[in-house]
């Protein structure tokens, strides 16, 4: 291969302006041009919304897809600040924005109903007195629409991962709500056992779904040290036996650990796994806490816990 053919210099780097970089690349910013890429444009797009309303500026977010194909996102906020320009009466304030997907760049890639819905409980879940509405009128013989909104926060949300495993849980659900300082955050965790076995831990950081982290880890920990050390203190583990491991002690249990941090760190461009440390511990001390004062206050439904676990390390 000649030198000719393989020489590159600055003559060679092209620079795109404005929207024509986002038209090029579009991946780069939505994730994909599939139905997932659709979905995360409604996401950025209600996401303004939605913080209208979590700063008390707004009561409400609607959400429509349109016999059109395009997406209209609405709040009755105070509206954003940009020239005014008279149009007539008006009942009320609010912002309204709607754009229709290039079928240029997504082709015949369509929004997923239960998609948008499965993301948008997520966050009424996790912001208590957010109430959200989407409504699908793409089709109208067969148009349907959802309204989002649950008072009880993460404990709705685990009630609701239980299904009806709910009615067989050995203890009701601990949540609780700190504010730590030392992460400058908040977090919010609800969780229970039940008798199935399988598990369902749900963890989010500035309501943003997560693989793992510094939360999912802290809970984990303070989930250990309370349970090991009722265990040891009431002689269910005698001085001869092994501590629990948090396979055994995660079996049946439903969780939400969410965290809302001021300065979130992510580790990799997805932002699926937090990395600020300091919140492992913060999150461990508070889990570990509540669940041990829970342990104490309740020995009927605490023995039936910790003997559901020992039975689980014993058949290991």
């Amino acid at each position: 291969m000649s030198e000719e053919a393989t020489s590159y210099d600055a003559s060679n780097i092209q620079v795109l302006e404005g929207w024509e970089a986002v038209r090029k690349r579009p991946g780069m910013y939505i994730g994909s041009t599939s139905e997932r890429g659709l979905r995360q444009m409604v996401f950025e797009v209600a996401d303004r919304a939605v913080n209208e309303v979590l700063d008390g500026r707004a009561a409400s977010v609607d959400v429509t897809l349109t016999p059109d194909g395009g997406v209209c996102v609405a709040d009755d906020g105070p509206g954003i600040s940009t020239p005014l320009t008279e149009a007539g009466a008006a009942t009320g304030s609010g912002t309204t924005i709607a754009f229709w997907p290039d079928a240029d760049i997504f082709g015949a890639a369509e929004f997923s109903f239960d998609g948008l819905v499965e993301r948008f409980r997520e966050l009424a879940f996790l912001n208590q007195g957010l109430e959200i509405s989407l409504t699908d009128l793409r089709r109208p013989d067969d148009s349907c629409s959802v309204r989002l909104r649950f008072p009880g926060g993460a404990r709705d949300f685990v009630a609701f991962l239980d299904g009806h495993s709910a009615a067989s849980a050995p203890m009701d659900t601990i949540a609780f709500e700190h504010e730590d300082p030392r992460m400058a955050g908040v977090m919010k965790v609800a969780f229970r056992w039940c008798s199935c076995p399988e598990k369902r831990v749900r963890s989010f950081a500035n309501s943003r779904p997560t693989v793992d982290g510094t939360h999912a880890v802290g809970f984990r920990d303070g989930m250990r040290a309370a349970v090991i050390a009722y265990a040891r203190e009431q002689g269910l583990l005698t001085a001869t036996d092994p501590d629990f491991d948090a396979d055994r002690i995660s079996e049946g249990l439903t969780a939400v650990v969410s965290v809302k941090l001021d300065r979130p760190e992510f580790e990799g461009s997805t932002r699926g796994v937090l990395g600020n440390a300091e919140v492992r511990d913060c999150v461990g001390q508070a889990v570990q806490d509540h669940l041990g004062r829970w342990l104490k206050d309740d020995p009927e439904r605490a023995a039936a816990v910790i003997d559901r676990i020992v039975q689980c390390a014993r058949r290991d």
